[in-house]
């Protein structure tokens, strides 16, 4: 089942980990599909980031593709503590007291009582009687049913489900307002390494409120105003991650001040009803369209191929079916960061995403109006980008070729989802791989022609030698003057491959 198609519009994402963290392999997961590799800074020390970095990097420059790092700052996930030495069993109808000490997680012989700790005291305080507290992802459920106060105050939960209590596992808190800080110190350390070493764009993970973001961006902007060397460069995209219940009511302003947004589903499973995620997915990809902003949506999308060689049908169908909602990226995790057939999964989404899409095609289902916040703005580059869109349908143009500076214009065109490649040339590296997270954008590095006459004859042959277009074949042009000078996209004109004229 070897790609041998034109390269598909949705952008893939995969994370880096002990089964992929190899040039070889990742060339072949990219060869596959890949655009952008996400590293995960929960596991690991920097010195780890940055040899996988150097990774991705060499990978790239093996394969000729432009491939963006997405590095995925941790949040303030919340840990059980104290379980180190080894499991506690739970039955329902237990009795767990989360306490602000540091303790070994212990059963009281006498009373039955289970004491554990938590790498976030303050929850004592934020939860309240009546709020469920869940372990695990869910797998162990509870119920705070009251809170001890005094000197030693803790949280008196009854287990509703029980479950195999392990170390560090994750505690989730659905219905209380914690007032855990967006960004740890970890994560401020996280992010100014990722400035730092280049990275291309940030996650940012239990975003709650628009001014999460907005606090994250500053920080990279002060970073960055610090060291001379840093200020020159592009300014790291921010990917807001919809994980929590408070974050849906501030759809609008999370994904207005951030550059993208991610559909992480599995806390969003854990902590809002798991039968509400399939439509939280639908209206979170909407908003985003709304906004032109890309939108991600990850988590056990192809889980079974941790071990397995093929993956389910129902897999196969959750694929499809956020393409055809409307996904700008699919990630995978697990998949391929442990998993047993990391290019094969790869394979399998690739494969997915390519018959979804021509699915669309073939049914006029492509949506080509550009999103309401561009509509309303009277930008010229949206304008622009909307009657490009309506040129390619009524021309069945092959592709759309741009050059850009900064990828500002490439950005409005992708955001109007053709349904047809958008070939952006642009002599950044940086603003290459950024590009590789667009959809329907194929990066290539080509320096500004000295001469515009050479415009044509420069977008022929890249197109012919990579074989994306024969000649004869109708395509746009986007252009501006001067050429090499960012905002200035202001032309576009219908042009045939190798200049063959049709009467």
């Amino acid at each position: 089942m070897k790609n041998t198609e034109a390269p598909i519009l949705t952008k893939i994402i995969a994370t880096l980990g002990p089964a992929s963290a190899e040039v070889p392999t990742l060339v072949r997961m990219i060869e596959e599909g890949v655009r952008v590799v996400r590293i995960n800074f929960s596991h690991g020390k920097l010195e780890d980031f940055d040899r996988m970095l150097s990774v991705v990097r060499d990978a790239s420059h093996v394969s000729g593709e432009p491939i963006a790092a997405l590095g995925d700052l941790c949040g303030p996930k919340i840990r059980c503590l104290g379980v180190e030495g080894g499991t506690l069993q739970l039955e329902p109808g237990d009795q767990v007291h989360f306490t602000k000490r540091t303790v070994d997680a212990s059963r009281d012989p006498e009373t039955g009582v289970v004491t554990v700790g938590t790498t976030f005291p303050d929850i004592i305080d934020d939860a309240a009687p009546g709020n469920r507290l869940l372990v695990n992802d869910g797998a162990i459920r509870m119920l705070i049913t009251d809170k001890t106060p005094g000197d030693d105050p803790c949280l008196v939960c009854s287990v509703t489900v029980g479950g195999t209590l392990s170390p560090k596992k994750g505690i989730n808190l659905p219905d209380s307002d914690l007032n855990a800080p967006s960004l740890t110190d970890w994560d401020r350390q996280c992010a100014r390494f990722a400035i730092e070493k280049g990275f291309d764009y940030l996650a940012l993970s239990f975003v709650r409120r628009a001014e999460d973001v907005v606090e994250l961006n500053t920080l990279l902007h002060d970073h960055a105003k610090q060291h001379a060397e840093l200020q020159d460069r592009p300014h790291i995209p921010i990917i807001a991650k919809i994980e929590m219940p408070q974050a849906i009511e501030e759809l609008d302003g999370i994904i207005d001040a951030a550059d993208g947004v991610m559909v992480a589903r599995g806390d969003l499973g854990v902590e809002m009803d798991l039968a509400r995620v399939p439509i939280l997915q639908k209206q979170i990809i909407k908003t985003a369209h709304d906004h032109g902003k890309p939108v991600i949506v990850a988590t056990q999308m192809l889980e079974s191929m941790i071990d397995n060689a093929s993956p389910t049908r129902a897999e196969v169908s959750d694929v499809a079916n956020a393409i055809l909602d409307g996904a700008d990226a699919t990630m995978l995790s697990g998949e391929t960061a442990v998993g047993k057939y990391p290019a094969q999964t790869v394979n399998y989404m690739a494969w997915t995403a390519r018959r979804s899409e021509q699915y669309l095609a073939d049914n006029l289902l492509r949506e080509v109006n550009p999103p309401k916040h561009a509509r309303a703005s009277k930008h010229r580059p949206a304008a622009l980008a909307h009657g490009v869109s309506v040129m390619v349908r009524d021309l069945h143009a092959k592709c759309v070729v741009m050059w850009t500076a900064t990828g500002g214009g490439v950005r409005y065109m992708s955001q109007n989802r053709l349904a047809v490649p958008i070939v952006a040339l642009c002599e950044n590296p940086q603003t290459l791989r950024q590009m590789a997270l667009m959809f329907g954008v194929r990066p290539v590095y080509a320096p500004t022609p000295s001469d515009p006459k050479l415009v044509l004859e420069t977008a022929d042959q890249i197109l012919l030698d990579r074989g994306w277009a024969d000649r004869g074949d109708p395509i746009l042009v986007a252009r501006g003057f001067p050429m090499g000078v960012a905002g200035t996209t202001n032309t576009v004109q219908v042009h045939y491959v190798g200049d063959v004229c049709r009467i």
